[in-house]
């Protein structure tokens, strides 16, 4: 049997039956991505349910079976949700969508029931884009950057870089912290060479000026991730270059969230703290869609 390193975990919750029981409309919220998929099920400002899983061959299977998941053993079908909001990549194939949504405007809303209302900066960490979001005090979205070409795919280079690693892809991130020092990173402004620099790193020695440590190597790269990200986050800004400022509290969604390598790089090099849920940041578009359709 093959491992596939790249895999990272897929979950759901559904809430007890009483929860389900208690008055007012339920609506719920698809954000259908190129590489995953969550449903969120509302009522109010109360999570019912959630799933987060994987995109499969079919867009509009993965995004039936995320919402199946989301109620599965709950005391109510998907035809007696009042409204189902659709958003994400693949949105237009949200089959039982009753509308469509802008994603920028459903992670701005799903951060800020996620984090808090002092969340003002959210920055989306996509399997394939990056997209920065700066707030109004209210919900309300101010100005949004999505990443370039060579801050795309960041999400997928790193699981194409776990299956060659041989390392799981929970486990790269925490790797890449044991390093006593961060290295020079690897390419700042390509995932493509960044990938072909690091695989060099692995190459003959005297190549090479030092040694690098295999946590070292998934330091330098993952350093490169974070400041791409970093670049997009800049972009929000009006400053002198080399300068980020952050305005309000920072909140990070999406997959790459979830990498301890990626976001204490961030943190360190904005000297900020991100804001922290108890919510799967990658759960942000999904909630944000069922909110926008109450």
């Amino acid at each position: 049997m093959t491992n596939e390193y790249w895999k990272w975990p897929e979950s759901s919750w559904v809430a007890e039956e009483s929860a389900w029981k208690a008055g007012g409309a339920v609506t719920a919220g698809i954000d259908l991505g190129t590489t995953s998929a969550q449903a969120a099920v509302m009522r109010g400002n109360e999570l019912l349910g959630y799933a987060n899983i994987r995109v499969m061959t079919d867009f509009s299977e993965t995004s039936a079976a995320a919402l199946d998941l989301a109620i599965k053993n709950a005391d109510i079908k998907i035809k007696d949700i009042a409204a189902i909001g659709g958003t994400g990549f693949a949105k237009k194939n949200i089959s039982y969508a009753t509308k469509t949504l802008d994603e920028v405007q459903c992670h701005a809303k799903g951060a800020r029931f996620m984090f808090g209302p002092d969340v003002r900066t959210v920055a989306d960490l996509g399997g394939q884009t990056v997209k920065a979001i700066r707030l109004f005090d209210w919900d309300r979205v101010r100005d949004f950057m999505i990443g370039d070409k060579c801050a795309t795919g960041e999400g997928r280079r790193i699981e194409v870089l776990c299956d060659l690693m041989h390392t799981g892809i929970t486990e790269i991130g925490p790797k890449s912290l044991e390093a006593e020092k961060d290295p020079e990173p690897v390419s700042t402004t390509c995932w493509a060479f960044a990938g072909t620099e690091t695989l060099g790193l692995f190459g003959r020695p005297e190549f090479r000026s030092e040694k690098l440590s295999e946590a070292e190597i998934y330091a330098s790269y993952l350093f490169s991730v974070a400041w791409r990200i970093i670049g997009v986050i800049g972009r929000l800004s009006s400053l002198e270059a080399g300068e980020v400022e952050i305005d309000g509290v920072l909140g990070l969604t999406g997959g790459l969230a979830k990498n301890p390598g990626i976001t204490k790089r961030i943190e360190r090099e904005l000297g900020v703290k991100a804001a922290v849920s108890e919510y799967d940041p990658m759960l942000a578009g999904a909630i944000g869609a069922a909110l926008l359709v109450q």
